[in-house]
Formats: structure tokens, C-alpha cells, sequence
């Protein structure tokens, strides 16, 4: 447990920030009911933001669809695709995109160039997939190992300890210096501007809400050194790290409890700034 005045604001978050796949929801699947039901709680309370690195569409599929709240609840809803390269807020009846940082038609084309490259002559490049293996994202360009729709047990046996990616992220480190290159999801590969990712995104939503970094709260699984939550912790955001969906909806539950005075600990740990 932390002490309350880590967090500032009586000991009490003003916004959760969550990652998308693996943290609120399995991967590239819809939430759960439980889930959306908690989101819809969580939203009556503080402010919630999205930060992950798929498209506005996969936020749509995954969590908007699917959710039960109020319209005059969702300006407190952010929406930060593309790890935080992208931000939409909800404004006159509908999603309005307030910034994108996209890449340069001819960066993209060298970006997809050392991707397919690098993933022929380091053996990655599979012979089956399910669906776009190198996607357009506008402000990032993403390599998904085995395609975009993927079935969730292939993608967790493909690279169970991440060492495929490991070196696909250092091959196209390499040839593109100048710009972001870091892992993903379980098989994918995301490259921005230098310097643009979620660390980038927190920023700005720090903007936003005319807040300071302890006012917020992170929620994500990929926290370690190699996952591309890491950089959040670097802002001084206090973060919480999960093992999935079911063990972030358990805290989300908490936290609603804590907000309400229901319960006076605080019910999260909160991992060291590195």
C-alpha cells in the first residue's frame, strides 16, 4: 500500500489511465460487461483516459460499443490511440480528433521497408497469418508478426519469453535511428516519430485537464523495461501494473469503493519511478 499523499487531492485520483489490450480487455476483443459496468462507475466519479497503441477503430469495437454511460459523462472520457500519437475527446455529439502526429508518406515507406526487411532475414516473416501483417496507422506504423486479427492462442505461443521482437525492435532501431521503434503487443512492433509515445500522450493530457502528474493514475501490463507502458513511468505518473483484465477490473471495484469512502485504504500499489 502507498501512503495517501502520494497522490495529491486528498489522497483521491482526478483520472485513471488505463492501456486498452491485455489491461481492460484480452487482446483485440471486446470488453467484458463487468468491465464496461465498472468504466461506466469509474466515469461518474473521475476522469478516464485511453491510451494504447491501436487504431480509433479498435477503440470503438472494443470499449465505445460497449459501454452504458450517459452522453454528458463521455467529455470525461479521453481516447488516445496509437500510443498517445493520436487524442480524441468527445465534443457536439461526437469524437473530435484534437491532434496526430503522423509520419511523413516517405517515412512511412522506409518504416515499412526495414520492417519486412528485417522480418525476412531475421526468420519472423510467417507464412500464415490473419489479416494485415504491416498497418498503416497514420502517426505510427505498426508490424503485427502473424496479422491484425490474429487468434489470441497463436499470438501468445509466438513469442512467449519476447525475444522475437526483441530483435526485430533492435534490427529496426538500427536502420531508423531518427525515429521510435518499441514493442507492442505479444507479436507487434510499433514505430513513430522520436520521441512520441505514451509518455509523449500522458503529457498532453496532463495539458488538458491543467493537472500535475499525481493527480493521475496508470493502469497497464506491460510496465517492464521492454513493454511499451514503460515510458509512463518515466513522467513520474504513478503506475499500477496487472497481469490482465480480470485483475484490473478487481482494482477498478477497488478504487470505486475508495472514492466513495466505503473503504479508507488505498488499494493499489504503486510501482518506483525508474
Amino acid at each position: 500500500m502507498i501512503d495517501n499523499d502520494v497522490i495529491e487531492r486528498d489522497g483521491r485520483p482526478r483520472a485513471l489511465v488505463f492501456d486498452l489490450d491485455d489491461t481492460l480487455a484480452p487482446s483485440k476483443s471486446r470488453i467484458d460487461r463487468r468491465m464496461a459496468g465498472l468504466l461506466a462507475q469509474l466515469l461518474r466519479r473521475v476522469e478516464v483516459c485511453i491510451i494504447s497503441g491501436g487504431r480509433f477503430e479498435q477503440f470503438d469495437s472494443q470499449v465505445l460499443r460497449h459501454l452504458e454511460v450517459q452522453e454528458d459523462l463521455l467529455p470525461r472520457l479521453h481516447l488516445m490511440p496509437t500510443c498517445g500519437t493520436r487524442y480524441l475527446s468527445w465534443g457536439d455529439g461526437t469524437w473530435q480528433e484534437i491532434y496526430a502526429e503522423d509520419l511523413d508518406p516517405e517515412e512511412k515507406v522506409r518504416i515499412v521497408e526495414v520492417l519486412r526487411r528485417g522480418a525476412r532475414e531475421l526468420g519472423l516473416w510467417a507464412d500464415i497469418t490473419w489479416g494485415e501483417v504491416i498497418e498503416d496507422r497514420g502517426s505510427q506504423i505498426t508490424f503485427s508478426a502473424l496479422g491484425q486479427q490474429a487468434p489470441l492462442a497463436e499470438k501468445t505461443a509466438w513469442d512467449p519469453d519476447g525475444s522475437k521482437k526483441a530483435s526485430l525492435r533492435e534490427y529496426a532501431s538500427r536502420w531508423l535511428p531518427d525515429l521510435e521503434v518499441r514493442s507492442g503487443g505479444s507479436t507487434s512492433i510499433d514505430v513513430t516519430r522520436k520521441g512520441i509515445d505514451k509518455a509523449y500522450g500522458i503529457e498532453k493530457l496532463l495539458d488538458q485537464l491543467g493537472t500535475t502528474q499525481r493527480t493521475l493514475l496508470f493502469v497497464g501490463d506491460r510496465l517492464d523495461p521492454d513493454g511499451n507502458d514503460f515510458p509512463v513511468r518515466a513522467t513520474g505518473v504513478p503506475c499500477v501494473a496487472v497481469s490482465g483484465w480480470e485483475e484490473t477490473a478487481d482494482l477498478v471495484a477497488a478504487v470505486v469503493e475508495w472514492l466513495d469512502g466505503a473503504r479508507a485504504d488505498c488499494p493499489y500499489t504503486v510501482l518506483p519511478t525508474p
